[in-house]
């Protein structure tokens, strides 16, 4: 028995359902970079939960690495519209594989019968807050996220040094802790990528 292992609280029996969770959040190399974000809370969680990982960029056609990809004319929700652009920083755009990816990560939720998704903070497809779009704010809603929250799945946000589980993640008991969606880390200001 390793260190780790009686530090673990058992996954609550009350809550059975699959949870989705951002591949690069469990150390899978598939950020545009190549590399990963991992949250050591995360991959914990991972080893006591049913866990899909999945990388919505990954799952609509783009390579990894790849370039970075900003939202033009709003949000994940705008994209969903037909409003609004992803394209990356070579002018490529991007938009029709941010849809598929966001199609496809849905489709799993529904095969699985997921209901609850842990995602990347910052991203164009997976943040609640991400600040690469074009919003008055300041910052938006990635593709995925908007998808799935238009289609019944509860979405959380978690970065690489962020606490565990998400602010507001159900913990088993009734009703679970008060959902917070999108925190502002501080609110400052984040550098935009340039197209």
């Amino acid at each position: 028995m390793s260190g780790t292992e009686g530090k673990s609280k058992p996954f609550p029996p009350e809550r059975r359902s699959p949870v989705l969770v951002s591949a690069c959040l469990l150390g899978v190399r598939c950020r545009y970079d190549g590399g990963h974000s991992l949250c050591r809370g995360a991959a914990e969680f991972a080893g006591r939960a049913a866990v899909i990982p999945f990388c919505p960029e990954q799952l609509g056609g783009l390579p990894t690495p790849r370039p970075p990809a900003n939202l033009f004319g709003g949000d994940g929700r705008d994209v969903l519209r037909g409003v609004a652009r992803l394209r990356n920083t070579d002018g490529r755009d991007v938009t029709a594989a941010f849809e598929k990816g966001a199609r496809e990560a849905l489709k799993l939720a529904r095969l699985t019968g997921a209901r609850t998704a842990i995602m990347k903070d910052r991203s164009p497809s997976c943040g609640l807050r991400t600040p690469y779009c074009d919003r008055p704010e300041g910052h938006g809603i990635g593709v995925t996220a908007a998808l799935f929250e238009s289609n019944g799945i509860r979405v959380y946000e978690s970065g690489t040094e962020d606490p565990f589980p998400p602010e507001g993640f159900p913990d088993g008991r009734e009703g679970g802790a008060p959902e917070k969606k999108g925190r502002n880390k501080g609110g400052l200001p984040v550098p935009r990528r340039e197209a």
